[in-house]
């Protein structure tokens, strides 16, 4: 068992020193490079704008979901002080993140237009 142990501690940093080689060795034929159209920075921006709102509109879903499931809990908590309180919150965090959410999307709707230029209208110098 000792033995196994100190011819190990030889192994294992060997075979990490090899492994790039061995994993290159099995490249003997490269693929070759794939034709198309390069991406390009309109695409990305359209991309990224399209999964932005994507995720607003599914967040104020959500926020919407929530504001009524605490007025539903709110009515029917008749008078007990304590589930009031636990309504009035979830309908509160709701509110606040509608807000957030709308918040968000004004943020990166004026970024969009000061990246893209569009935001102070055409001004030419």
């Amino acid at each position: 068992m000792n033995r196994v142990k100190s011819s190990m501690k030889y192994i294992v940093p060997a075979l990490g020193f090899l492994l790039p080689v061995i994993a290159l060795a099995a490249l003997t034929n490269p693929s070759p490079v794939l034709g198309g159209q390069p991406i390009t920075l309109t695409e990305i921006e359209k991309l990224i704008n399209g999964i932005a709102r994507f995720l607003i509109i599914i967040s104020i879903v959500i926020a919407v979901i929530f504001i009524v499931y605490g007025g539903i809990r709110w009515i029917a908590a008749g008078s007990n002080e304590e589930a009031v309180g636990k309504a009035k919150t979830i309908v509160w965090n709701g509110i606040i993140g509608a807000l957030v959410v709308l918040a968000v999307g004004v943020i990166l709707q004026t970024l969009a237009g000061v990246v893209t230029r569009t935001f102070f209208g055409s001004f030419r110098t």
